[in-house]
């Protein structure tokens, strides 16, 4: 996303340098998300076979995988063994010029290298470290291992996911969990930043992948507490409103209605040939329409299927009901919404040719993000950094290497 009309104006995270030490995807999207606003951001991997994430999905012919194109963009690749006393002290005298440090091991394991909160802590005050795990730092859970399915299981979001007479499914992604704790994370550091540059003190940010999971729940909770209400599965339907569901189309596609108050329903009772259904009629109220959900539904459904999706949208849009297609990535690569907010960016790659990857998200209109560049090839920019940001000459880089620590 070129900053067209601002590039004489700094991104939002320009001059902040970041380590990224973590592995796969809800910390790497942390770095990631600052590095596309401007942030300097050095992927840390470890020599000889570098960040799990190269290998993870769709393999490419230059050895590293489309996941790691797309998630590890903008970033410097370093080598460094963190189990090695050398490569814990390059790390430390980075961690020393940086201002935020991303990691994602079980608790304890950068205690156990000498490079926890503590330590880092002695060689730059000012520092925010941002520690993304299973579980979060503490509780008795804390030293479990788990990926964004556990999370999806444990924050309360499986057990939703699915149809009533059915066992539960993914929600959707089973990295949704990775990619919402990023988006938290980066949202800590933020925070976390500003603090350090008004008090000059660091801190931690704690997160646990299931807790952003929790935190997207709406009323589970408060219904839980208030009333002992469990929410069970409900397919594509929803629990305090009804329409609100996918309904089928005439050629063979489906798409979802939104009816979130009476009004709406009103409108789409109208646009069915039934406007007495509403007001005063016996599905229009909100209410009315959850104690017959089943009714509503299979009288939507026997409309919609009457019709294309194109004359469902058209009609919908002109009455003026939330409606859409649902969509597979097939065709939101020939939707105009997409093309026009320019959503896929199309990125040159020196072997593979162009590499489609989801654009910069949010769109800031002064000072843009950008992606400038897909991942890096490993180690791509070790004796970059350690000469420019440490001062490391070639004979004491050759030291490093030979003993393992880069």
């Amino acid at each position: 996303m070129a900053a067209t009309g601002a590039a004489d104006k700094a991104k939002p995270m320009a001059g902040v340098l970041v380590l990224d030490c973590a592995t796969f995807i809800a910390g790497p999207t942390c770095a990631t998300l600052l590095g596309e606003f401007g942030a300097e951001v050095i992927k840390v991997e470890l020599p000889g076979t570098g960040c799990p994430l190269r290998k993870f999905g769709t393999m490419t012919e230059v050895g590293a995988s489309l996941p790691w194109l797309s998630e590890s963009r903008n970033k410097k690749s370093l080598t460094l063994d963190l189990r090695t006393p050398g490569g814990a002290d390059i790390l430390k005298r980075l961690a020393a010029q940086s201002h935020i440090l991303i990691e994602n091991f079980q608790p304890g394991t950068m205690e156990g290298w000498g490079l926890g909160w503590e330590d880092l802590k002695a060689v730059n005050p000012a520092l925010v470290m941002v520690r993304i795990t299973a579980y979060g730092q503490t509780g008795p859970y804390r030293d479990r291992p788990g990926f964004g399915r556990i999370a999806n299981a444990f924050g309360g979001i499986s057990y939703l996911a699915g149809d009533p007479d059915r066992p539960p499914v993914t929600p959707g992604s089973a990295t949704l969990p990775d990619y919402m704790s990023g988006l938290y994370g980066a949202l800590g550091a933020m925070m976390a930043l500003r603090v350090a540059e008004r008090t000059g003190e660091g801190q931690v940010v704690d997160l646990g992948l299931y807790e952003s999971i929790f935190r997207i729940l709406d009323e589970l909770a408060p219904a839980y507490a208030y009333n002992g209400t469990v929410r069970e599965r409900m397919g594509p339907g929803t629990v305090n409103v009804c329409p609100h569901s996918h309904y089928p189309t005439a050629d063979g596609k489906w798409i979802a209605i939104a009816c979130t108050n009476d009004k709406i329903f009103a409108r789409l009772a109208a646009l069915m040939g039934h406007p007495e259904l509403a007001g005063e009629g016996k599905w229009g109220k909100t209410a009315d329409r959850l104690a017959a959900r089943s009714e509503v539904d299979a009288f939507v459904a026997d409309w919609t299927a009457r019709y294309t999706a194109a004359e469902l949208l058209e009609m919908c849009e002109g009455g003026q009901v939330p409606c859409g297609r649902l969509l597979s990535i097939a065709e939101i690569f020939e939707d105009p919404q997409y093309a026009a907010r320019g959503n896929i960016a199309r990125m040159a790659h020196a072997v593979l040719g162009e590499v489609a990857v989801p654009n910069v998200v949010p769109r800031l209109m002064g000072t843009p993000g950008e992606i400038e560049s897909l991942g890096p090839e490993l180690g791509a920019d070790t004796d970059a950094i350690l000469e420019d940001l440490l001062g490391l000459g070639a004979e004491e880089r050759a030291a490093l290497k030979a003993k393992g620590a880069i």
